[in-house]
C-alpha cells in the first residue's frame, strides 16, 4: 500500500497536511473516487490544477500539485513539475516490487511484439502474473501510469515504450529499468522530426540505457543497424533475432493466408511454432519475442503456447469476414511506408479481387509525397486491383499506382464507393495513420454487414 508521504519521498516533494493512504493513482479528474491520488498535470491546451478543489471535495486522498498552486483544504504533496514527478512516482512503486520488466521499442511491430510476449509470459506465469502496456500508452504519461498498476502478484511487466524525438526512449527506460530491452527495429516513421533513419535508430537504441549491469539488450540482426545497436548495447549481454541470422532463428517458414508455420531454432532448443497471424514481418516479431523470452528463461513449450493462441493486436491486420464472403483485413490502427509496405505483402497472398483502402500517412517531413508514391508503386506489385485512397498525400500514391485506382475528398465518399462497388469474396486492407481514422471504414464495411443481415 501506498502513503501520501511515499509520494512526498519518491517525487522529491513536500506533503503538506495529514498522511494518508493510496487507493490508485489517476490523472483524470472525471474518474476520480475517494481514496485516489490525483496528479495535476498541465498541457499546451489544458491544466489539470483547475480541478483540485472538486477532486478533493468527492473524496480524493490528495493531490500532486506543482510549488505554488493554491489549494484551499486537503492534503497536497507539492512538486517542482507535475508530469517528472509522476514518473519519479512510477519508478519509486516500482522499485517496491519484485516484478521483471522487459522494455519494448520500433519503428514498426512494438505492440504486436509486446501483446505476443505478454501471451508467452501468460503461458508461462499465468494471467494474474503479467502485467503489459495497455494499448499504446506508451510515453511519458502511459508508461508511468502503467507502472503504478504493477502489484504483488506480478511477476512480469512488459512494457512499450514509443517516441516521436530523440531522448524520449532515455528517459522512458530509466524510469522503467528494465531486465530485458528489445529495438525491434529501425524503420521510416517520424521522419520529419528526425534527419533520417540512422537518427531514429540511434534514439530508439536509448532503451538499452536503462539497463542494469546484467541486464540483456535483444537486437535484430537483420535490421541494418543491428552493428548500431549493438554498439549501444555496451557491456550487456546480447541476443539477436532474425529470418537470415541470429541466435534466435525460423526454418522451414510457410507463409499462408491468414497464418504462419515455422521452426523456431533458440540457444535453449528447437520447437514447432503455428502463428495465427500472417505476413513474414509477423514471423520476425514472433522471432522477437522469443529472444526476450529467452533473455528471461522462459521454457520453449511456453513460448510455443503463447505464440500458438496469439490473437492479434486490435487494428493491426485483424481479420473480420462478412457474411458476402468479404474479408476485411484491419490494419488501421497506424502507419508508416514500411509497415503500409508489411500489411500489402500480406493482401498480396490473398485471393482476387484485391482491394486497398489506404489513408494518409504522416510524420513524413518533405519526403512525404515521394513516399506516398512508392507505396502506391508497391501496391501495384503486389498485384492489388483496386486502391482507394482517402487524404492529400494519398493522392501521390493514386497516381503511382494508376488505372483501378481513386482518390476520395471525404470518408462519406469513400464509403459510398465501397457500398455500390465492393464485390463479393473481396479482401479489403484498411490501413492509415492515426490522425486518419480509417477505422471508421472497417466499422461502416463492418456495421453495413449487419444492417443486411437484419434486412434478410
Amino acid at each position: 500500500m501506498m502513503r501520501l508521504s511515499d509520494v512526498a519521498r519518491w517525487t522529491g516533494g513536500k506533503l503538506v497536511g495529514t498522511d494518508a493512504e493510496v487507493v490508485r493513482i489517476v490523472t483524470d479528474s472525471r474518474v476520480v473516487e475517494p481514496g485516489d491520488l490525483f496528479v495535476a498535470l498541465a498541457g499546451e491546451r489544458f491544466d489539470a490544477h483547475e480541478f483540485v478543489a472538486d477532486v478533493l471535495a468527492r473524496g480524493a486522498a490528495g493531490v500532486v500539485v506543482r510549488e505554488g498552486a493554491a489549494v484551499a483544504h486537503g492534503a497536497y504533496v507539492e512538486v517542482d513539475d507535475t508530469r517528472l514527478a509522476l514518473g519519479r512516482l512510477a519508478a519509486g512503486w516500482a522499485d517496491t516490487l519484485s516484478v521483471v520488466r522487459v522494455g519494448v521499442t520500433g519503428s514498426n511491430g512494438k505492440t504486436t511484439v509486446k501483446e505476443m510476449l505478454a501471451a508467452i509470459l501468460c503461458a508461462h506465469a499465468g494471467n494474474e502474473g503479467v502485467l503489459a502496456t495497455a494499448g499504446n500508452l506508451n510515453n511519458d504519461i502511459g508508461l508511468p501510469l502503467t507502472l503504478l498498476k504493477l502489484q504483488p502478484a506480478h511477476r512480469y511487466a512488459v512494457l512499450e515504450m514509443g517516441m516521436n524525438h530523440s531522448g524520449e526512449i532515455r528517459y522512458l527506460s530509466r524510469l522503467a529499468r528494465p531486465q530485458v530491452a528489445l529495438v525491434n527495429n529501425a524503420m521510416r516513421a517520424h521522419l520529419g522530426q528526425f534527419s533520417g533513419v540512422e537518427a531514429i535508430a540511434r534514439a530508439k537504441a536509448e532503451i538499452f540505457e536503462g539497463l542494469p549491469d546484467d541486464g540483456v539488450a535483444i537486437v535484430n540482426a537483420d535490421d541494418p543497424h543491428a552493428g548500431l545497436f549493438r554498439e549501444a548495447a555496451g557491456s550487456h549481454r546480447i541476443i539477436t533475432f532474425g529470418l537470415g541470422s541470429g541466435d534466435v532463428t525460423a526454418r522451414d517458414v510457410v507463409l499462408m493466408e491468414d497464418s504462419s508455420r515455422f521452426l523456431l531454432v533458440t540457444p535453449e532448443g528447437e520447437c514447432d511454432v503455428h502463428l495465427p497471424s500472417p505476413g513474414e514481418h509477423n514471423v520476425r516479431n514472433a522471432l522477437a519475442a522469443a529472444a526476450v523470452a529467452s533473455g528471461l528463461g522462459v521454457p520453449l513449450r511456453a513460448v510455443a503456447s503463447g505464440l500458438g493462441v496469439f490473437g492479434g493486436a486490435k487494428g493491426r491486420l485483424q481479420r473480420r469476414s462478412t457474411q458476402r464472403g468479404v474479408t476485411v483485413i484491419d490494419d488501421s490502427y497506424n502507419a508508416n511506408p514500411d509497415s503500409m509496405k508489411a500489411g500489402l505483402a500480406v493482401l498480396g497472398r490473398a485471393m482476387p479481387p484485391r482491394w486497398f483502402v489506404m489513408g494518409d500517412i504522416g510524420e513524413l517531413g518533405e519526403t512525404a509525397p515521394a513516399l506516398h508514391a512508392e507505396v502506391g508503386v508497391f501496391a501495384r506489385e503486389q498485384h492489388v486491383d483496386v486502391l482507394l485512397a482517402l487524404g492529400t498525400l494519398s493522392a501521390e500514391a493514386v497516381a503511382a499506382f494508376g488505372e483501378g485506382a481513386l482518390h476520395f475528398d471525404s470518408i462519406e465518399a469513400l464509403n459510398a464507393h465501397l457500398d455500390a462497388h465492393l464485390p463479393a469474396g473481396a479482401t479489403v486492407l484498411v490501413k492509415g495513420s492515426r490522425f486518419m481514422r480509417m477505422e471508421r471504414v472497417v466499422d461502416h464495411l463492418l456495421a453495413a454487414e449487419q444492417e443486411n443481415k437484419v434486412g434478410v
